[in-house]
């Protein structure tokens, strides 16, 4: 049977509170009086219940992570970031999913209520509205990717990455390639990284005089699946595209395979082109060009934000303190909270039709 505080005090011919006191180093106590208490402790094999510590301290030096999926590289990077941030902090973490149902989100908000020091939450597809029905205005949280910085109010902190100019950037490319009919498989309607995404993609064409063909733009999911069959329905077009941009990597490994089947050379008949650079892109065949993101940083920077946030509210607080953000130079700022904007670069490969290179 676990050995209780109540034994130590007994054992030790002290109180629970100078049990306590010594162990936890929160008050006074006689060198003697301490050496027992510890002597005591160590032979009883004593070992405090941290979840009650936790309690006391209004601390459990644990992140929570709320996630829409944990399928694919692009989640086991953010995941491996955030991790390497928060071990390095002494942190904990608490991982969960909630597949893009806000109901499922805010039960697991609710199943992670004071069992975190601070949250990380990544839900491209749920409203603002829900967000804000959802979360707590004083609970430590940090957004990944949110509809941020168009005015919504959200009273968080955010870290997002350039999703506007990167696609901008990408599409411009395939454009001084000579792709004059680029088509773009897309991510899910509700989700803000594909609407950034396929935003910045338009920019580019309208920049260029190039007139939109409604048929270039066809939905995905983010998943292999669907850049597969988002493949076959462009290849069944008179004429046929001359470079496919996919919204993700994932999408274009699924585009990659379509084409493959059809007998479609990449990139000489169709350039295709990816976004997020997952590590696996590198060793396509051909090796996929794409819009690099720099996921894991995204989970590092997110963590560093939120450790930081709930170190300051607990020095200002005091140890049952709850923690609330801060600020950092060239940070987007509205009102107390702010967004940081991690940028993008191009990862030139031979899938596109150009010879391999970095470009900015």
């Amino acid at each position: 049977m676990r050995v209780t505080i109540r034994e130590v005090a007994r054992e030790a011919g002290v109180s629970v509170a100078t049990v306590s006191r010594v162990l936890n180093a929160s008050g006074p106590a006689s060198a003697a009086v301490a050496r027992r208490i510890r002597d005591v402790a160590a032979r009883l094999d004593y070992a405090p219940n941290e979840a009650a510590r936790a309690l006391i301290r209004s601390r459990t030096h644990t992140l929570g992570v709320l996630l829409p999926d944990l399928h694919g590289e692009f989640f086991s990077e953010l995941i491996r970031g955030i991790d390497q941030r928060a071990r390095q902090a002494g942190y904990h973490l608490l991982i969960s999913t909630f597949h893009s149902d806000p109901l499922e989100m805010e039960a697991a908000l609710r199943a992670i209520r004071g069992r975190v020091d601070g949250l990380l939450l990544m839900a491209p597809d749920v409203t603002t509205r829900a967000l804000l029905t959802g979360l707590s205005a004083d609970r430590v949280t940090v957004l990944l990717n949110p509809p941020v910085g168009k005015g919504d109010g959200t009273p968080h902190d955010a870290v997002c990455v350039d999703n506007v100019g990167g696609a901008r950037a990408m599409t411009r490319h395939l454009l001084s390639l000579g792709h004059n009919r680029i088509a773009i498989i897309t991510g899910d309607s509700h989700n803000h990284d594909a609407q950034d995404r396929l935003r910045g993609y338009r920019a580019a064409l309208r920049a260029a005089r190039v007139p939109r063909d409604p048929a270039l733009d066809v939905a995905g999911d983010f998943t292999e699946a669907s850049g597969f069959a988002a493949a076959q329905t462009l290849l069944r077009l008179e004429p046929r595209p001359d470079a496919i941009f996919a919204a993700n990597d994932a999408m274009a490994v699924g585009a990659l395979l379509a084409l493959r089947e059809a007998g479609v050379r990449v990139p000489e008949d169709i350039g295709l082109a990816g976004f997020d650079d997952v590590p696996m892109a590198r060793y396509l065949t051909p090796a996929l060009s794409s819009v690099h993101v720099a996921i894991d940083e995204l989970g590092r920077r997110a963590t560093e934000l939120a450790v930081a946030a709930i170190e300051r509210q607990r020095r200002r607080a005091g140890p049952r303190g709850e923690f609330g953000p801060g600020r950092r130079r060239g940070a987007v700022v509205t009102g107390k909270h702010r967004t940081e904007v991690l940028r993008t670069t191009l990862v030139v490969r031979s899938s596109c039709g150009a010879d391999g290179r970095r470009a900015t």
